[in-house]
């Protein structure tokens, strides 16, 4: 078997470089992407240059990972920073602002509450409401909704 790889080294780097792809996609957070695609190029360019010798290729194995990933890192670096989706993301409450519903209750000393989709929630107002009237949600306060009556 030593043989065989010895005489192909070339298919050696090639299948190294898949192997730690693969593993790579079971969720190793990054850490042998960059191993296993440098692994794939030395096969490449064994395959090209067939008289390196073994010591060489584990040379050039080895400094072009640390090349590859610094330059990700440098990359990473330099790319402007992403934003991850909205930021009321699992805020429901936030989510409302804006919300437009009918009171179904009567608001009495500025507060009651509002059926909003599926959901009750404590609402606060500057002024009393009577049942019907159209309000939309401007603020939040803690787990209380503020609105106001919408004026036509």
């Amino acid at each position: 078997m030593l043989e065989q790889i010895a005489a192909n080294p070339q298919w050696f780097w090639i299948s190294l470089g898949g192997l730690l792809l693969a593993a790579e996609m079971l969720g190793a957070s990054g850490y042998l992407l960059w191993s296993g695609v440098s692994a794939v190029i030395v096969g490449v360019i064994i395959w090209l240059l067939p008289e390196l010798s073994w010591e060489w290729q584990g040379s050039l194995f080895a400094v072009m990972t640390i090349a590859v990933a610094y330059l990700w890192w440098y990359w990473l670096r330099k790319r402007p920073a992403a934003t991850s989706g909205s930021p009321v993301l699992n805020q429901r409450n936030r989510q409302l602002i804006g919300t437009r519903a009918t009171l179904t209750e009567a608001m009495h000393n500025g507060h009651g509450r509002i059926n909003i989709a599926d959901s009750s929630w404590r609402a606060q107002a500057n002024e009393d409401l009577p049942i019907g009237t159209e309000v939309e949600v401007v603020a939040v306060e803690g787990t209380t909704l503020v609105i106001r009556a919408i004026t036509r």
